[in-house]
């Protein structure tokens, strides 16, 4: 809730409901996801995120503010997942097909983390990670470094050296869009798709989204109006500009 960029964006209204339940019912159609837990933080900030959560009976973790990994460690020791699946909560296109792509690719072994996003070929705002819950608990418990904290995978990706490291890549360049809602711009956007897909289809995917662009260039948006991964930049991120 205490984005800078866009204070409050994830409960901001998509078709009737918060961002954050129209995200978890699109996650909630991957076949390949054994549960779901929102890791927020202690801040009084999102002390009403966390009760609506709860209140519509999702499972809810609190931590850190900044030290998002940690989150993630009390995710593991509460739930004791052999494997965990980052999603980025301000992501309410987000692709099940997606997530269950990249999960089946971790699954065939010979991997401790499987992303789309090492090379980019997906639109921004479908990103996916997976990663061995024992690999974030070994980072969490050997580094200090701020950003390795607040990345959560970072710490994983920039160690090509001593974690098997893969990327997934979509059949089309697709990295030009973006999806994510990192402004109230990006919200416009997302929210005009909502509105268009959403009473026809409620389970619409990134080939609707795509159709409905073609067929209205004019409404698209672009890595040209923001950076994508802007948190990122200036970091030595390691196997990420590989």
């Amino acid at each position: 809730m205490s984005s800078t960029r866009y204070p409050g964006k994830v409960l901001a209204p998509l078709a009737g409901q918060p961002m954050i339940f129209r995200q978890l019912e699109r996650i909630q159609r991957a076949e390949t996801l054994e549960g779901i837990v929102v890791a927020t933080s202690t801040d009084a900030s999102d002390d009403e995120l966390a009760q609506l959560l709860e209140t519509n009976g999702f499972n809810v973790v609190r931590g850190d503010l900044d030290d998002v990994l940690a989150r993630f460690i009390k995710v593991i020791d509460q739930f004791q997942p052999e494997t965990v699946v980052r999603l980025t909560a301000d992501c309410p296109l987000i692709s099940p097909k997606v997530i269950d792509q990249v999960v089946m690719r971790f699954q065939q072994g010979d991997c401790d983390y499987v992303s789309n996003t090492m090379t980019p070929t997906y639109p921004d705002g479908l990103d996916v990670e997976v990663v061995k819950a024992s690999v974030l608990q070994e980072v969490a418990r050997n580094t200090t470094d701020k950003d390795e904290r607040e990345h959560v995978t970072l710490g994983v990706y920039r160690r090509p050296e001593m974690y098997r490291i893969v990327n997934v890549a979509g059949e089309t360049d697709l990295s030009s869009f973006r999806w994510t809602v990192d402004t109230g711009g990006d919200y416009a956007f997302v929210k005009e798709i909502y509105d268009e897909l959403y009473p026809k289809n409620p389970n619409f995917d990134l080939e609707d989204v795509m159709t409905y662009l073609k067929e209205h260039p004019e409404r698209t948006r672009s890595t040209k109006d923001a950076i994508r991964n802007a948190a990122l930049v200036g970091l030595d991120t390691g196997a990420m500009n590989a």
